[in-house]
Order: structure tokens, then C-alpha cells, then sequence
């Protein structure tokens, strides 16, 4: 029997919110059982522990001869080290500190020279921003196999400056050889970036070995939700194109006649900085970094393997799947209730379990087109999910199933929610959430 049986907590360190207690609309609170994951996951221990410790130093960076500045530039700027060694970055590849994904691969277009070959299985961050340049849509085919011999074709074809693929799909998970597609555009004479939103909270990358020229994640998905991204890249192309934001920052002089603009990261890091989230994504690094790699994929495998066996004996309940020779994914498991629209599922399952997943299209609509549905269920497990909250999601759809929710939904506003909702939302003086905050 697996490590992993019976898990009541997490074998890793506490992510924040683990001990949360929700209110259900039949009356009572129950521990919250998060399958949100890839949407955002909670800060880890270690990332809040490092942002109170900073908290009291918290200033202006670069400019400032204060003991605080000093040390909140240093904690800045160190960050880029620590990032940097957490993907192995070569040598002439930069680390450019961003909001999000989206806005890092939304720097990176305005740098690309050319045209973008992207797939159309893409997050709407990997898909809309490569327009402005010139994109080139290659259809997916139904085996990974057959989809890239089209990129093959379509990069013999024509000269691209960028492929743009997805490390690991946010809609079901599976992940894409990556090492090879840097391999093939290469050959071809083009870089290749890849959107890591969903991998790097659940995969080392090493960009070296793999031959990556550009990655992108979020923080708010790794376990530091504080509002920063990065675009780590090779620099030449970050050198050439106009900064992502002028100001101040990102020059090295300026007159009331022209500008100096100073070369990558400073030239894309215009404005004060996020200096807290720039260190909650450095602690995160370091944290996921710290963990036994090989525990971690045994976890995460064992957790997903059971919660779609469980499932999987849950009557209409159907599977979301891209590629038939797909042989490993992330965390994620969409699926569809027959009977019942996703958006619906989502709300009972939070308002009579307490259970968070996402519904919807998930921002990768051109990818919910071609699996043929309109919207669907996605369940994402973290490093804070454990085997009860596993069996808890399958015995809630279970129920629906076999007797039907026990309280009415309807649609408001586009959105399904429990009619009436007696749970408190907003007024923390009230006794609701903590929005006051």
C-alpha cells in the first residue's frame, strides 16, 4: 500500500488556508477541500514566513541609502539568482520580473521578430498575444505524435522566428515533449518558449538540458500569490525591442530630447517594483527546489490516479482528454456530469461540501471547441491535497448522481448559485468572509 493511503494531511509543508472552514447552506462549516489549484494556489508556509520577515523592511529598491532599501534591494535582486537556478537558466538568459504569465508572454511578443507558430490547445495568454507579430495556428491532431510532425510541417514550410507551445495543458494536464519540440525548432532556425503556468508548480524544469529559450510562469500559481511572473529568456531580443513600460527604471539617461533605454531586466521593469511578490516567488522556488522531487511525483500521481478511478465508477461522468498517446499529466482531471452543466456541479459541490473546483472554459476556448463541449468541470490537486479530500470530491459527485442535490440552484447573472444562499459573503463584521481585510 502506498505511502499516501488514508492521508488525512499533507506530507509536505502546510499551505496556507489548510485548516479553513467553510459554511454549507444545509447549516455547520466543514473543512474546505481546494481542487483549484491550477487557477491559484495557496501561499506555502515558507512564503508567508518570508514576507513577514521582510514586511518590516519594506521599501523603495535601487535608488534608496536606507538599511531598509538596501535590504529590500538585495532581497529583489537576489531573487533573480534564485529563479534562475530553480530552472537552471544558461548563461545568456535573463530573468525579467512580470505580473503574471500573461504579462510575460505579452513582453515577449513585442520582442519576437517574426512570426509565432503556436497550437490550438493554448491558454488564451499563449494564443492572443502572438497576434500583433503574425500568428500561425497549427491544428492539433489526436496523437502527440501526428501534432508534431504539423509542427514539423508547418516550421519546414515557412520560416518562424517562435514556436509557442504549453508545457503542461491547463484544461486536462498532459504535458508535451518539450525537449524534443526545442530540438525540431532549432533544426529549423527558431526559438521556441514555453508557457509554464501549470508545469513549474508540479515539474522541474531545467532549461539547459532541455534547450528552452524562453519560460514563463506565475507566482500565483506556484504557492506565492503576491502578484508577480516571470519571463526568463535569452537576452539578445529582449536587448532590441522598445521596454514593456517607459519609465523610470528602465533608462540609463534621459534628456528633454531623447532616452538611453538600459538593457535587460531593468529595460522591461519600468516603476517601482513588487518587491513582495518578487520575494514570495523567490521563496516559493526555493521551497519546491527543497522537496524530494521523486515523493512529489508519487504524490501527485497517486492522488490524481485515485481520484480518476473514482470517478471513473461514478455513472455519465466523462473524461476530458486531448491526445490518445498522451502518457503524463499534471495534476488535473476535467470531466463532464451527464445531466447536469458544470457550472451547476460547482456550486453544489462548494455550497453542500465545501468543495472548490473550477467550471467553465477555462480560458482555452479554441481547446474546449475541438473536445467538442462547452464548458467542463476541472478538479487540480496540489501539494496541499490529501487522499479525504480525494474521496470527499468522488463521494460528493457520487451523491448528486445517485439522489440529486438536496438544495435548488439556479442561473444569476451567468452564474449557478444556491437560491437562496444563507451563507455569509462579504461583511466580515457581519460574521462573513474577511474582506475587510
Amino acid at each position: 500500500m502506498t505511502a499516501f493511503a488514508d492521508q488525512t494531511c499533507s506530507p509536505f509543508a502546510k499551505v496556507s488556508g489548510c485548516d479553513l472552514q467553510v459554511p454549507l447552506v444545509q447549516g455547520g462549516a466543514i473543512s474546505y477541500a481546494n481542487f483549484d489549484y491550477a487557477a491559484s494556489a495557496p501561499a506555502l508556509q515558507q512564503v508567508t514566513d518570508r514576507i513577514a520577515d521582510l514586511l518590516p523592511y519594506y521599501a523603495s529598491v535601487h535608488r534608496g541609502a536606507g538599511y531598509a532599501s538596501r535590504i529590500s534591494t538585495d532581497c529583489y535582486e537576489s531573487a533573480r539568482g534564485t529563479v534562475s537556478r530553480f530552472v537552471n537558466a544558461a548563461d545568456d538568459q535573463v530573468v525579467v520580473f512580470t505580473r503574471n504569465t500573461t504579462d510575460s508572454l505579452n513582453l515577449l511578443a513585442d520582442c519576437v521578430p517574426g512570426d509565432t507558430v503556436v497550437l490550438d490547445v493554448e491558454h488564451h495568454a499563449n494564443f492572443l498575444p502572438w497576434a500583433r507579430n503574425g500568428r500561425r495556428v497549427v491544428p492539433i491532431a489526436d496523437t502527440i505524435e501526428e501534432t508534431i510532425q504539423r509542427v514539423v510541417a508547418e516550421l519546414c514550410t515557412k520560416p518562424a522566428a517562435l514556436l509557442a507551445v504549453t508545457g503542461a495543458s491547463n484544461v486536462t494536464g498532459e504535458l508535451l515533449p518539450l525537449e524534443r519540440l526545442a530540438w525540431i525548432a532549432h533544426q529549423c532556425g527558431t526559438r521556441i518558449a514555453v508557457d509554464a503556468a501549470q508545469l513549474a508548480p508540479h515539474r522541474r524544469i531545467d532549461l539547459r538540458t532541455t534547450g528552452i529559450d524562453y519560460l514563463a510562469f506565475s507566482g500565483h500559481k506556484a504557492y506565492a500569490p503576491f502578484g508577480a511572473g516571470v519571463l526568463v529568456g535569452r537576452r539578445d531580443w529582449l536587448d532590441a525591442a522598445e521596454p514593456h513600460l517607459a519609465g523610470g527604471g528602465a533608462v540609463r539617461s534621459v534628456t528633454t530630447d531623447g532616452v538611453e533605454w538600459a538593457p535587460a531586466p531593468q529595460r522591461h521593469e519600468a516603476g517601482s517594483p513588487n518587491v513582495l511578490g518578487v520575494a514570495a516567488l523567490a521563496a516559493a522556488c526555493d521551497a519546491l527546489a527543497g522537496f524530494d522531487e521523486s515523493t512529489v511525483l508519487e504524490h501527485e500521481r497517486y492522488l490524481t490516479h485515485r481520484l480518476r478511478y473514482g470517478l471513473k465508477t461514478v455513472p455519465g461522468v466523462n473524461f476530458l482528454r486531448i491526445w490518445r498517446d498522451s502518457t503524463d499529466a499534471v495534476g488535473i482531471v476535467a470531466f463532464t456530469v451527464e445531466g447536469f452543466e458544470p457550472g451547476q456541479v460547482a456550486a453544489y459541490l462548494s455550497a453542500e461540501h465545501g468543495i472548490g473546483v473550477r467550471d467553465g472554459r477555462f480560458c482555452a476556448h479554441p481547446l474546449l471547441a475541438r473536445l467538442g463541449v462547452d464548458s467542463a468541470l476541472r478538479a487540480s490537486i496540489g501539494l496541499g491535497t490529501t487522499t479525504a479530500d480525494v474521496d470527499r470530491l468522488i463521494d460528493a459527485v457520487s451523491t448528486l448522481v445517485e439522489k440529486g442535490p438536496t438544495w435548488q440552484y439556479a442561473r444569476t447573472e451567468g452564474h449557478w448559485n444556491p437560491t437562496p444562499d444563507p451563507r455569509p459573503f462579504g461583511d466580515s463584521d457581519q460574521g462573513g468572509a474577511p474582506c475587510g481585510f
